[in-house]
């Protein structure tokens, strides 16, 4: 995966560099908002960047020829910058979501460290000001995820200025633009789930989660990125098919490993506390098929619980328990390996190039066998 390495290494730059440019603005304006570049910063800094590089090999797998070294040599310039900017404005625009998301569960930490919301509610308290530090907390971040939006737009379309193709940037622009909507209507439809489960029918627990899935993850992480990239070397219908049935269900098996994540995960592994989405009430496929299996006086115990903020560690080790003993665990891990299948089976006969297939291989696999 060294292609990859050096890759991330270049989105890097071109994220600090980027935030250089905007930072003498920012402060040229006024000494108060010195915070904003700095949390910017901190929240642009590492990170997995699963979304950059499956928009790298996408554009690869559609630019390679064929060969066994299809690969464009990272660093080389050329067209590789458009790719290294729209790959950064990926990286930027998932920053910004992961603000609000935040913001949206009343989440206390994000990879180990305070939310954005908590940082600035901390910065409040150490300097005495007058009102709610909360209320500045959550007001303040909201406008940190707003600008960490523009500035994603704005080195998108950087990126795309690059291009010599004009149906290329064309076509780049409609997949971030659907990419754009379909996570907000996911957005959405995750939060509706907490509040207005209980008003559907009990046969559509489960459609609806895995709904929710498609909309809020699974094309936004990987399917999206995917045909973004592959549309910048000016992909075929065809190719861009082939990488829509690889994406999507790789991306729903990656949300799938991030639900079990949100209920067993080590916080030490994950940067969450262990049963965060049992606090939160998230109704995923696997609080779908644990209730399925529940007989109805422990499905109204289990939804007395789920969503409650203050649950205790012995509460969270028992919904833990039953959530094990269910079943329901193993029959996500079912869907999560039957998804991978899907996905790799995709991709072996695609038109695509065949260094690029091998290193989607081997990212399908990297994103779905987090230990938790």
């Amino acid at each position: 995966m060294s292609e990859s390495i050096r890759f991330v290494d270049l989105i890097q730059t071109r994220i600090d560099g980027f935030l250089d440019a905007r930072a003498s603005i920012l402060v040229s304006i006024a000494d108060e908002l010195s915070p904003i570049e700095a949390f910017s910063r901190d929240f642009l800094s590492g990170g997995k960047r699963f979304r950059a590089l499956f928009c790298f090999w996408g554009w690869q797998a559609v630019r390679s020829t064929g060969s066994e070294d299809d690969s464009a040599t990272v660093g080389a310039g050329g067209p590789l910058d458009a790719v290294v900017s729209v790959a950064s404005a990926l990286e930027v625009f998932h920053a910004a979501a992961l603000v609000h998301d935040d913001i949206i569960d009343n989440s206390d930490t994000r990879r180990g460290a305070p939310s954005a919301h908590r940082r600035f509610a901390a910065l409040h308290e150490e300097n005495s000001w007058r009102g709610s530090a909360a209320d500045f907390g959550a007001g303040a971040a909201t406008l940190l995820g707003d600008l960490l939006l523009i500035l994603s737009d704005e080195l998108f379309d950087e990126g795309l200025s690059e291009l010599v193709s004009a149906p290329a940037r064309r076509a780049a622009r409609a997949e971030f633009n659907r990419m754009r909507l379909e996570v907000t209507a996911g957005q959405y439809l995750d939060i509706f789930e907490e509040i207005g489960w209980n008003a559907q029918p009990e046969s559509a627990q489960l459609q609806r989660a895995e709904r929710v899935i498609v909309y809020k993850s699974a094309k936004y992480s990987i399917e999206a990125p995917l045909l973004i990239g592959a549309s910048l070397a000016g992909a075929t219908i065809g190719q861009l098919d082939a990488l829509r049935a690889f994406g999507l269900p790789l991306g729903i098996a990656y949300q799938l490993r991030d639900d079990l994540l949100g209920v067993f995960g080590d916080a030490e592994i994950t940067g969450k506390p262990s049963g965060d989405d049992l606090r939160e009430g998230k109704r995923t496929v696997l609080i779908a098929f644990t209730r399925d299996a529940l007989p109805g006086g422990a499905r109204a115990a289990m939804d007395e619980l789920l969503g409650d903020p203050d649950l205790t560690p012995q509460q969270i080790e028992t919904l833990q328990m039953t959530i094990r003993d269910s079943g329901a665990v193993d029959k996500v891990e079912a869907m999560i390996a039957e998804n991978v299948r899907r996905a790799v089976a995709a991709i072996e006969t695609a038109p695509l190039g065949a260094q690029a297939r091998a290193q989607l291989r081997e990212l399908a696999g990297t994103v779905t066998k987090r230990a938790y």
